[in-house]
């Protein structure tokens, strides 16, 4: 069953790094980019979306990778320098381009709100995963790296979401994207902060 679970996760995180990489033609009426020309012309939007796109794209699949406990048994020399891409992909690319593009939504306060609140917990989670190891904390490192990682495979759930509902609501109505928008990263951070518990309990001594 675990298996299936990675297989289906890292089919879904591939395919959406792989769509990401079309915006290295950097034309900005590209796909996505023609309904956003408004912000474009603001000359803020572009660059902060590339920085988010392009590199989302590579932290999704790194930490995917990074999350797998053989990347740490075997090949402890690769999960440090992913770990080092993932870490600083978000920090200083994907977290804050995420939160300027974030202003330009406008599909009402509660999905700003949802997107804004997301990266900032998305930078402070992964800022918490690095202090953690560079102090040699590794169960602490492992949890904090767990919730960031929840609120990165948003991106995937987000866009399942949106498929699943699109024929049926009409998701330019600000409720109906604002459900859409918190239920992307929400229920994630859930089942991290479930899955973080039972562990912490299951290595309690009996």
């Amino acid at each position: 069953m675990m298996r299936f679970v990675w297989g289906f996760a890292l089919l879904l995180t591939v395919l959406l790094a792989g769509n990401t990489l079309t915006y290295l033609n950097f034309d900005p009426q590209f796909s996505f980019l023609r309904l956003k020309q408004e912000a474009i012309a603001t000359g803020w939007y572009l660059p902060f979306y590339y920085s988010h796109v392009l590199v989302g794209g590579i932290i999704l699949v790194a930490g995917l990778l990074q999350l797998h406990p053989w990347s740490l048994q075997k090949f402890r020399p690769v999960h440090r320098a992913l770990g080092y891409v993932y870490v600083m992909g978000i920090l200083f690319f994907a977290a804050p381009g995420g939160l300027v593009m974030s202003f330009f939504i406008h599909r009402g306060p509660w999905v700003e709100i949802s997107f804004v609140l997301q990266c900032t917990l998305w930078f402070a989670f992964t800022a918490l995963a690095f202090d953690r190891i560079r102090k040699k904390d590794v169960a602490a490192h492992r949890r904090w790296m767990l919730r960031s990682y929840a609120l990165t495979f948003a991106a995937v759930t987000l866009r399942l979401y949106i498929f699943a509902s699109s024929s049926r609501f009409n998701l330019n109505q600000p409720e109906a994207y604002a459900t859409i928008a918190w239920l992307s990263w929400v229920p994630n951070l859930l089942v991290a902060e479930f899955y973080i518990r039972r562990a912490v309990t299951s290595a309690l001594p009996r």
